[in-house]
């Protein structure tokens, strides 16, 4: 990462706690090129990772909801937050997402005037009632055909 002047880099992690114990002695010279992301797959993730990753020095932050088992509510808190990733689980025994936790997710995103990028539906995608099995190869083109990024 310090060589690679000419090159962004994108981390993402589970554990946004351990963050600060990780960055490198170097990290002044390195930081404006990287993003962290912290996953929060569910409201208790989000109560638990948020606060913490809103709390770092960090330059650039995202977040990503996925696989997204559940409504989350991001109680207003997006300030510094780049972007907001969204999709489902996938996979033969995925659990289900619901298209109206996503829409929800970019509303809160569009309120804050944050980014969001709605990545994969999931093999296991609840719409207007109707629950719909996909296999991996289009879950990615079915959420680009929602067209519904901000």
């Amino acid at each position: 990462m310090r060589l690679r002047r000419d090159l962004r880099f994108y981390m993402v992690t589970k554990r946004p706690e351990r963050i600060l114990q990780c960055l490198p002695a170097f990290w002044d010279e390195i930081g404006d090129r990287i993003t962290i992301c912290c996953t929060m797959e569910n409201q208790r993730r989000v109560d638990e990772r948020l606060p913490v990753l809103l709390s770092l020095p960090l330059p650039h932050k995202e977040i990503i909801v996925e696989p997204m088992l559940g409504p989350v509510d991001f109680h207003g808190n997006l300030e510094d937050i780049a972007c907001v990733t969204v999709g489902g689980e996938s996979g033969r025994d995925a659990r289900p997402c619901r298209y109206e936790w996503v829409l929800d997710v970019r509303r809160q995103c569009i309120d804050a005037g944050v980014h969001f990028h709605f990545m994969q539906t999931g093999a296991c995608f609840i719409k207007d009632g109707k629950t719909y099995r996909l296999t991996h190869g289009i879950q990615m083109q079915q959420a680009r055909k929602a067209n519904i990024d901000y």
